[in-house]
């Protein structure tokens, strides 16, 4: 039987530590604060950025909200963008994704600026995390790599495998685990033979999208398991891509859907903002 990763746990202490990081800043006249667009009426992201907000509001950091219709032209989002970037008070912007299909996503993620791009999205972010320059990293990775270290669970050296290869999560996952000195295998759906590479890692990270995906026979014995996936089954239950009933039996360590990485991609969010404003501030990281 595995041992659960609580993300409620680690993401409520990575909460606290950025609470007290803004009760710092306030003493010098600075105020975090995370400016979240959402467009459109999309339950999902209504829900998500709901729980930004009251992020925010446990760690101290000024939300602000901009409600766009669905109808809202790509630039007519990028023109409140440039307003955004020009606002000395907000130090970090966020678009809730997905935005509707009409609007180009590519050119609403590239108008924001890389100093305020809290989801680390922008291509000036996502080359400096390659180069390994301290800045912003994306929210869902290094959430992940936070819960490993709060376990103490050594990366340096272990066969780690992340299977999916978004831009989101997969690739920056990768690049962060080599970071920790993991040797990485980035599976996808073109993978052959994805069980014999998946069996032999220390450490699975699974991002594909898809309930019940990542079957027992999939998982070495002992397997550190992080399950990034949220979907929904065929009851309507929140579940992620691990068969986790079975995966549980073979795994050591393994986050529980909800629960486990969610709430460390919100935790991180926060932590970037207050990185934001003292980028902003020319204080040192």
């Amino acid at each position: 039987m595995s041992k659960l990763i609580d993300g409620k746990l680690v993401s409520a202490a990575v909460k606290q530590d950025v609470a007290k990081k803004v009760e710092e800043l306030k003493s010098k006249g600075i105020y975090p604060c995370l400016a979240v667009i959402i467009v459109g009426d999309n339950p999902a992201s209504r829900t998500y950025v709901n729980n930004k907000k009251k992020a925010c509001e446990a760690t101290g950091i000024i939300s602000k909200e901009f409600a766009l219709k669905e109808e809202t032209t790509t630039q007519e989002l990028i023109e409140l963008i440039e307003k955004l970037n020009n606002d000395s008070t907000v130090s970090g912007i966020l678009c809730q994704l997905p935005v509707p299909k009409h609007i180009d996503k590519n050119l609403i993620l590239a108008a924001i600026s890389p100093d305020k791009d809290v989801d680390a999205f922008h291509a000036v972010n996502v080359g400096k995390l390659l180069q390994g320059v301290q800045s912003f990293q994306p929210c869902t990775p290094a959430g992940v790599i936070k819960l490993l270290e709060y376990y103490d669970i050594p990366i340096e050296g272990k066969n780690c495998v992340v299977i999916g290869r978004s831009n989101i999560v997969g690739k920056p996952m990768a690049v962060l685990l080599m970071q920790k000195n993991g040797t990485v295998t980035l599976a996808h759906s073109k993978t052959k033979d994805l069980k014999s590479v998946t069996s032999k890692a220390d450490i699975l990270v699974c991002t594909v999208g898809k309930a019940d995906f990542l079957k027992a026979d999939m998982v070495g014995e002992g397997a550190v398991v992080i399950d990034v996936g949220i979907n929904r089954n065929a009851e309507g239950k929140l579940c992620g891509d691990a068969d986790f009933e079975n995966v549980e039996k073979k795994a050591s360590y393994i986050t529980p859907v909800p629960g486990g990485v969610g709430p460390m991609t919100v935790a991180m969010l926060m932590e970037n903002t207050v990185t934001a404003a003292k980028i902003q501030n020319g204080i040192e990281l």
